[in-house]
């Protein structure tokens, strides 16, 4: 009996039901969400997906059944859902897929979506497709329309979670896999400033689904926006171990193994602070295990184990014949895949440690607050270089992350000395301090 009944005699018949149900093998108890764990498996795409990327689209299409997969679409997160909808219906479709616009979503205009949610037929549609897709936009508006005021599933949510036990894909760009653990960011402050006073519950993070365990916190755009600083104070204010940051035009594929494969432009980055020592104000931690998992990469969240692509696994990198020799730093560590470049380097150097800064404009928040984050290679660290092309992977790299004072000002201009033209004479020009 559907969770939206409230009667209590209606309620205590359900439950009869299905006790009678669970008893006698009847398929109905298979339907239950604590009947078995997930067969099916998860896309996690961290946003701005392209169109021509089709190891991403081929993939999900595969996963869903195959040529022909029925594929339901969510836009929920969209501010335009019928237009997004029909964009990614027709997307799908190109790839062999027979995708459908299901029309659940807060900004659909002339729609009850709270009423499309619960509706038994459009349900029913869902949990017998192949797989779901969630378009990128505002995760939060994922949430409100698939759970109800009182915090419950809805018949859509829990159709979605009866198709991915069963064995069907969920995937999502963006907003889409930020959905995909139990906790997500909804609207926090830019990561600098986030590290500089924390996150508040309730409106910057934020219940998510879940789809991908209790166990793990997702985050998405994360090299090109430098994301990976604002995953930990996230992680440790919710008492995450791991993390794994997805870039993007790039997706984790996660199979009901809970193996972890990394697929598309560039790649994932995996937080571990199963060892890590925090302290007390401004983030300031130490002993943070960061590891860059590119294209073809896996790790398994079971077994704690990488595997590198085929393309690098027999060229591990030789720490006896470093390729850089000079001290490795940047001024700018949360900039465009700059964190994952130093450890490229790292790993190939015989240097011990590369350090990164991160400072605040003199009209920011806590403009004299800024943090140095320090890479060092450990005996545990390893790397591979493709043979094909310059790209690395790097494991198990120590990053420690302290608040510094930053001066003010922080520079001054040079005085520049130079010769005078036309007489010849020697002149001084100063620049201005």
């Amino acid at each position: 009996m559907p969770r939206a009944v409230v009667h209590p005699v209606v309620r205590f018949a359900a439950c009869l039901a299905f006790a009678l149900a669970l008893l006698a093998g009847h398929p109905l108890a298979a339907a239950a969400p604590v009947a078995a764990q997930p067969k099916g498996s998860l896309v996690i795409i961290g946003g701005a997906l392209r169109a021509d990327n089709s190891t991403v689209w081929e993939r999900m299409v595969q996963l869903a059944g195959g040529k022909g997969a029925r594929i339901a679409v969510f836009a929920s997160a969209s501010a335009s859902p019928e237009k997004t909808g029909k964009f990614l219906v027709d997307r799908f479709n190109q790839y062999g897929a027979k995708a459908f616009f299901v029309p659940v979503a807060v900004r659909l205009s002339g729609i009850d979506y709270q009423a499309a949610a619960d509706d038994p037929a459009l349900a029913a549609a869902v949990r017998s497709a192949g797989g779901a897709f969630f378009a990128g936009g505002d995760q939060g508006r994922i949430t409100r329309a698939l759970r109800r005021a009182d915090g419950s599933n809805t018949r859509m949510l829990d159709a979605l979670w009866d198709m991915y036990r069963r064995g069907g894909m969920l995937a999502g760009s963006s907003a889409g896999a930020a959905i995909m653990s139990s906790t997500m960011f909804g609207h926090p402050k830019p990561v600098l400033a986030t590290m500089k006073l924390g996150l508040d519950e309730g409106k910057e993070i934020a219940p998510g689904l879940g789809f991908i365990g209790d166990d793990v916190f997702i985050d998405q755009h994360l090299l090109v926006r430098g994301r990976f600083a604002r995953m930990v104070p996230a992680m440790l204010k919710k008492g995450y171990k791991i993390g794994l940051g997805i870039d993007e035009n790039t997706a984790m594929v996660v199979g009901p193994n809970r193996e972890v494969e990394v697929i598309g432009y560039r790649g994932a980055l995996l937080v571990d602070l199963s060892k890590a020592e925090p302290r007390d104000g401004p983030l300031n931690i130490s002993n943070v295990r960061l590891s860059y998992l590119d294209n073809g990469d896996r790790f398994n969240l079971q077994t704690q184990t990488f595997t590198p692509a085929p393309d690098k696994a027999e060229n591990r990198v030789d720490p006896a014949r470093p390729y850089y020799r000079e001290p490795l730093f940047s001024a700018d560590i949360l900039g465009n895949s700059t964190v994952v470049d130093l450890m490229a380097k790292l790993i190939d150097s015989d240097q011990p440690e590369a350090i990164g800064l991160s400072l605040d404009s003199p009209n920011g928040v806590q403009p004299d607050l800024g943090f140095e984050f320090k890479l060092t290679r450990t005996g545990d660290s390893v790397g591979y270089q493709s043979i094909f092309t310059e790209q690395y992977s790097v494991y198990n790299m120590r990053l420690d992350i302290r608040p510094i004072v930053v001066q003010r000002p922080l520079y001054q201009y040079r005085q520049v000395e130079s010769v005078a033209g036309g007489s010849g004479g020697a002149g001084r020009i100063d620049a201005a301090n």
